[in-house]
């Protein structure tokens, strides 16, 4: 087929990328000249690990096109998938500017039967929206049917989550469309959900929100584990072996950040209240993860007493490894209250340090761990990459003021770390 993907985020450029992999001629819209020219070297605005090799194999094939012009591709495409962003707004709620806006211009270019599906993440109902101004301006007589198919990609995994997913959601009200989608997705073998739009809008928050709720959960047990001396890491083990739990997204640590789970919260809290409906439970959710991140900041007051003055490394700073991506990262909220205390902040990421040099002031961005805890106070473990698990930890400790160690996301074995001679303080143990 011939496809497009408006936008070139993750989802876009992820999804627009593996379908031009398996043979199709996958169109890209963007609206940025300098992103656009430099996709079409093979340079990309994201980090997402083997997604440079997928683009510029199939750019020198010819399968992966990018442009900034509507009328070059829509009339063409048999699916066009949306897939820009529907940030919060100040009230939580899903900014639709974008999809609207980007709805208005599809609509404009439509020639032949063309399925316009929605794979951003938006509230109940928007497909009515985006219905009725494809509706207003689209040429006479030309036909189209909309669809929602919502992606459930993990960044640091999204090739592997594109191609091996749980389930593929489809959400029509039209047989036609269905057929359309269930032939693209042929190659990718996964279980289908055929349902009607309304149900896809409303998966897609539902999942984000109940794993949000898990990790949240597992945070609560962690801070009562501390309290009462019990090992949080062995209680969620202990429960992950049910089978009706299962053990993922019950690990503890500085709460959950990145672009879906905080903001997908927020969006179903305020479509809740569309309905006159306090969704209570997500409302603690969120301030349980609040707290997480609040949690780190008191573990260093209490080690070091006083913070002000003393100087604090901060180990990751991407809201989870084999990301560069910084939206509502924990990390952020940590430095800043740190900042606040008077502490002074180096910070060490593999991929993260370009995006984080525009979201934070006043930190020493390193070049290596080692650098970061050089003359440290306080090392702070955030983010779980795997080059933190390889550290030499006898050269951390000799490199520190004082070996003054949080474990954020309990990567080493406390009772080692001690017999180092480190002050180590971990989650839930």
């Amino acid at each position: 087929m011939t496809i497009t993907f408006v936008g070139h985020g993750y989802v876009g450029l992820v999804t627009a990328s593996v379908f031009a992999d398996l043979g199709n001629t996958v169109w890209v819209i963007g609206h940025t000249k300098e992103k656009i020219e430099n996709l079409k070297k093979g340079i990309l605005p994201i980090y997402e690990p083997g997604l440079e090799e997928i683009v510029k194999r199939n750019v020198k094939a010819k399968r992966l096109l990018f442009t900034l012009d509507y009328k070059e591709s829509i009339p063409a495409s048999s699916i066009v998938f949306i897939a820009v962003g529907t940030p919060s707004t100040k009230m939580g709620d899903a900014d639709l500017s974008t999809v609207l806006n980007v709805a208005e211009k599809i609509g404009k270019n439509l020639k032949n039967y063309t399925v316009i599906a929605t794979k951003s993440t938006v509230p109940v109902g928007t497909y009515k929206k985006i219905k009725q101004i494809i509706n207003e301006v689209k040429p006479a007589k030309t036909e189209f049917d909309i669809a929602s198919v919502p992606e459930f990609l993990r960044e640091g995994t999204a090739i592997s989550d594109t191609l091996n997913p749980d389930r593929i959601v489809m959400g029509t009200d039209s047989a036609k469309a269905r057929d359309v989608l269930i032939e693209l997705h042929k190659p990718i073998k996964s279980p289908l959900v055929l349902t009607n739009l309304a149900t896809a809008e409303l998966i897609k928050y539902a999942s984000n929100s109940f794993l949000a709720t898990k990790i949240s959960y597992a945070n609560s047990i962690a801070k009562l584990s501390e309290l009462s001396g019990a090992n949080a890491l062995q209680v969620l083990a202990g429960i992950g072996m049910d089978k009706r739990i299962g053990k993922y997204f019950l690990s503890p640590g500085p709460g959950y950040g990145g672009s879906c789970f905080p903001k997908d919260v927020r969006a179903l809290i305020s479509i809740a209240k569309d309905y006159d409906y306090s969704f209570s439970l997500l409302e603690e959710v969120e301030r349980i993860n609040d707290r997480a991140k609040r949690d780190v900041v008191q573990k260093a007051r209490r080690i070091l007493i006083d913070v002000r003055g003393k100087t604090i490394a901060i180990l990751g700073l991407a809201f989870k490894p084999d990301t560069d991506d910084m939206r509502d990262a924990p990390a952020i909220t940590i430095i800043e209250l740190l900042q606040k205390d008077g502490a002074k902040i180096k910070a060490y990421d593999p991929q993260a340090t370009k995006n984080a040099m525009r979201l934070l002031t006043n930190v020493a961005f390193c070049k290596s761990p080692y650098d970061a805890a050089t003359h440290s106070d306080l090392a702070i473990i955030v983010t779980e990459w795997n080059e933190f698990k390889e550290m030499n930890l006898k050269n951390l400790k000799k490199l520190m003021k004082t070996p003054n160690l949080i474990d954020g996301r309990n990567i080493y074995e406390p009772q080692k770390l001690r017999e180092m001679g480190f002050i180590y303080i971990g989650v839930g143990r």
